[in-house]
């Protein structure tokens, strides 16, 4: 089914009366004290239904997969399909920025020739899948509803380009947009990213913090995977049915890290010794999410070494929820909440930009060599 006309089918679905949805959804799923929301659950139902079995992601090659692999990609196949139920959110303009990191930059109407807020940022799909493309929804939403210019990345991706590509290029992008803050006419500039992206955002901005350079001030994390190669709580509560799997996560985490690479040094923020140098974030989870546990482990760490973190669990929705947010209330509500966050972060840590002839040039030219 082409995702137009998957996308106004779900539409008609979600506005049925509630009755009718209970009884297409199934039986009420409530486990770890929490309801599943009652139109994602029956948006995953109708996604199993029009998802065939071994079904793989359009964005993998399936040369490349084995059968047991292909097989075990079902559901993430039904989280890829969740972006044709996004609603793109209209936005003052978009440009392309080549460079040696290519990248998409969004401002909203209001903003052209004025100081604002920046945020640097990264696209989920399991450091293996996804583009600027597949994050523009939200890239959208965050700009428009947060007020704030957002700069959405493209990083080289696993299996092709494994850790540390993809770390590096976020790394490289966030350090040059701090060092080019006039330039990007930057009040104050936050980083972030959903799931595989909000990993790079933490992380990113931790290696420049760790090593003495300037960082963002601020982070925005949705649904994060923060400790690879962790096992039960979540990962065990939530392991299959709500959309992404563990085997799924397992099986990204395999082609992202090397064979023999201890998968605590590039994704495991929660045994880092010096997360003070961190600097305040928002971390968002989904209540039904395998990853649910360690991103909220991750919250109280930096809480604990003396970082301001909040921490927002939407206990009914699954993880990629941002997918689901032209469509579901609940999701849409968790998205808006991310943007009100960004705008108080921005707000809160903004610094002055000093005018320049290269700021009021900003974004006419490409991101420099060496980004």
């Amino acid at each position: 089914m082409k995702f137009p006309i998957l996308r106004r089918a779900f539409r008609a679905l979600v506005g049925l009366p509630r009755p009718v949805k209970r009884a297409i959804a199934g039986r009420r799923v409530e486990r770890d004290g929490q309801v599943l929301d009652l139109d994602v659950q029956m948006i995953l139902r109708l996604l199993t239904l029009t998802a065939g079995p071994g079904e793989a992601p359009p964005l993998v090659d399936q040369r490349r997969l084995t059968d047991e692999a292909a097989s075990g990609l079902a559901e993430v196949t039904r989280g890829v399909a969740s972006r044709a139920v996004s609603i793109p959110v209209p936005v003052g303009s978009t440009r392309e920025v080549p460079g040696v990191l290519d990248a998409r930059l969004y401002e909203p109407d209001d903003l052209a020739g004025s100081t604002s807020g920046l945020l640097v940022f990264f696209h989920g799909g399991g450091f293996a899948l996804g583009s600027v493309v597949s994050g523009d929804p939200l890239c959208r939403a965050l700009a428009q509803q947060a007020g704030a210019r957002v700069l959405s990345v493209e990083y080289r991706l696993a299996p092709e380009h494994p850790f540390p590509a993809g770390l590096s290029d976020a790394v490289a992008a966030l350090r040059h947009v701090v060092a080019h803050r006039a330039e990007f006419r930057a009040g104050a500039i936050a980083v972030g990213g959903d799931s595989a992206g909000a990993n790079l955002a933490l992380t990113s901005a931790h290696q420049l913090a760790r090593r003495g350079e300037a960082t963002a001030e601020f982070v925005l994390a949705l649904y994060p995977v923060t400790d690879a190669g962790r096992q039960g709580g979540s990962r065990v509560l939530f392991a299959d049915g709500f959309g992404l799997r563990t085997q799924d996560v397992e099986w990204f985490e395999g082609l992202y890290l090397p064979e023999g690479l201890d998968p605590i040094r590039p994704t495991a923020l929660l045994d880092a010794d010096d997360l003070g140098v961190m600097p305040p974030a928002y971390v968002a989870t989904a209540g039904f999410d395998p990853l649910r546990d360690e991103g909220e482990e991750l919250v109280a760490a930096l809480r604990r070494a003396g970082v301001p973190a909040v921490a927002h669990r939407f206990p009914g929705l699954v993880h990629g929820y941002a997918g689901f947010a032209g469509l579901v209330p609940a999701a849409r509500d968790a998205v808006l909440d991310a943007a009100s966050a960004l705008r108080a972060g921005i707000a809160l840590t903004g610094k002055p930009v000093e005018e320049s002839e290269d700021s009021r040039m900003a974004y006419d030219g490409a991101m420099p060599e060496g980004a």
